[in-house]
């Protein structure tokens, strides 16, 4: 089920992407009703676009149909946020987004994995928190930059939906105040640039949590792209890392966002389980 809807999505995107004629900084394509090509919750999907609405990153936004589906095209800009969030260390990425729908497909597959409670590491401005959220996950977000967090407050407000952010050092934050259960973790950030320190520290807390360790998933974000993989090229450049700590990987989808909208291949995310 979830093969065809990325396909459609994926399409979706590759066709905008190439007749996108606007100059926005960023932009991005929501489907504007549920279809056969994408059975959406349309609760689910009305609150997607009241998230893109009531965020102040988009600027605009209009209709356009797109490969026969009826849509809504957001432009915004995160040049702010961008400038704010590079201040922070090495394991800490600028803010570049996922795309709405993609960060709802991702957690739509950890829901049909099993999961109950979803931590967004990394979180920027909270969009797969926001999507866990409106999903049924216990969900927590967990931010460096106080900007960010400032956003996301204001988003939770703006659209009543409280994702539980929170402006901490993932790093250092003790993940066992939230008693967790049957936890995800979405983990924000490329390997080469520090998200592979990032992931370290997390495993290594979930490992100090003797009841966790064989109920939580891990979430990479990773890359096709050849130069930042610098020869690891299986796994978006995860593989070194998986097989370090064990990991078993058990789902690998390939979405948009915003870093992949001139590319012709897609952000892959990898799902991944303690052995």
């Amino acid at each position: 089920m979830f093969d065809e809807i990325i396909q459609n999505f994926v399409s979706i995107k590759q066709d905008f992407a190439k007749n996108y004629s606007g100059n926005a900084h960023i932009q991005e394509v929501i489907p504007a009703l549920n279809s056969e090509k994408f059975p959406f919750d349309q609760e689910h999907l009305n609150s997607i676009h009241e998230f893109a609405k009531k965020n102040p990153i988009y600027y605009n936004s209009y209709d356009e149909k797109i490969l026969e589906t009826d849509c809504v095209v957001y432009e915004g800009d995160i040049n702010d946020h961008w400038l704010n969030s590079i201040k922070h260390g090495s394991s800490c990425q600028p803010f570049y987004p996922t795309w709405m729908v993609s960060a709802y497909l991702m957690v739509s597959i950890a829901k049909n994995l099993g999961y109950t409670e979803l931590i967004d590491i990394g979180s920027g401005d909270g969009r797969i928190a926001f999507c866990g959220k409106i999903s049924g996950f216990t969900t927590h977000s967990i931010e460096i930059d106080d900007g960010l967090v400032a956003l996301q407050k204001l988003i939770c407000s703006n659209t009543e939906q409280n994702f539980d952010p929170h402006c901490e050092d993932a790093l250092e934050f003790d993940y066992s105040k939230f008693q967790l259960t049957n936890p995800v973790f979405f983990i924000g950030g490329l390997p080469q640039m520090g998200g592979d320190v990032l992931a370290t520290s997390i495993i290594d807390k979930i490992n100090c949590i003797d009841q966790l360790k064989n109920s939580t998933g891990i979430v990479f974000a990773g890359t096709h792209t050849k130069r930042q993989l610098s020869g690891n090229l299986s796994n978006g450049g995860w593989s070194s890392l998986i097989k370090e700590h064990n990991l078993q990987v058990s789902e690998t989808v390939s979405l948009p966002t915003v870093w992949t909208f001139d590319q012709t291949t897609e952000t892959p995310y990898i799902y991944t389980k303690f052995n």
